[in-house]
């Protein structure tokens, strides 16, 4: 039985990804800041899959927590196969002359800093194995800029430039790097972004069907099930009605799926 660990599962991709890699057959450390939903996600894990599953409640952001998490994982869970880096979010969505500092160092914080210190924890133990797979989730924002969302923009870039550098630095070590990045999703990233509030949030995806979790862990889902030889480097993926970062067809009816 293979090992995974994803971060941020409480909510959106992450729950999605823990659900479905529990399908799968996979035993889970899943990790998130709030515990409630932590503890219902494990029930309903073992209730449904039964699959091993360790929660680890903390907060990427803070370096010592994630090291303290890591090295109280047991034996049985110690050989991690697959990581995932899902914890992320976006915050604020004004220009950057009228943003908010507050949110710039939430973003990269959690973003940038939260994934490279899992991802640094993780990492001796599959050099070690000569084997592993990091999938680090990014965004379209990784890849085009748009207009009030420049440090988001940033942090993603660095995520992706962080995914392409592990890949030329851990390729000799047979560890596959890649990543998933999402156009529009509607998960709880959009209320997050806006502080709550729910209008807002809402009218990012009026007039277009947007992707769901479960679209995202479809590209999880097919990356980590490939042969060995197959390493898949990024999947991009958008709505239909989304050709950019700022460019969308928008319909005045939404109600159908074609």
């Amino acid at each position: 039985m293979k090992t995974a660990l994803i971060t941020g599962v409480t909510s959106g991709f992450g729950r999605a990804f823990a659900l479905r890699l529990a399908k799968l057959g996979y035993r889970l450390i899943i990790t998130g800041r709030r515990v409630d939903r932590l503890e219902k996600l494990t029930q309903k894990i073992k209730t449904d899959y039964s699959v091993d599953v360790l929660p680890l409640c903390f907060d990427v952001r803070d370096n010592e927590a994630c090291r303290r998490a890591i090295e109280s994982i047991p034996s049985d869970f110690k050989n991690i196969d697959v990581l995932v880096n899902n914890a992320g979010l976006a915050a604020g969505a004004a220009s950057f002359d009228q943003s908010d500092l507050d949110d710039f160092e939430q973003m990269i914080d959690t973003n940038i800093k939260g994934l490279l210190y899992i991802t640094k924890l993780i990492v001796p133990g599959m050099i070690e194995r000569q084997s592993g797979q990091i999938v680090n989730i990014s965004s379209i924002a990784g890849i085009e800029v748009y207009p009030n969302g420049s440090v988001y923009c940033a942090s993603k870039h660095a995520v992706n430039a962080i995914t392409k550098g592990l890949r030329l630095d851990l390729v000799k070590h047979g560890i596959k790097v890649g990543s998933i990045s999402p156009g529009m999703v509607e998960t709880e990233f959009s209320i997050v972004r806006y502080h709550g509030d729910e209008e807002k949030a809402q009218a990012v995806y009026a007039g277009l069907i947007p992707l769901d979790a479960e679209d995202i862990a479809d590209a999880l889902e097919f990356i980590i099930t490939r042969p060995d030889h197959v390493s898949i480097n990024d999947i991009q993926i958008n709505p239909k009605q989304q050709a950019n970062t700022y460019i969308a067809y928008r319909k005045a009816d939404e109600s159908l799926k074609s």
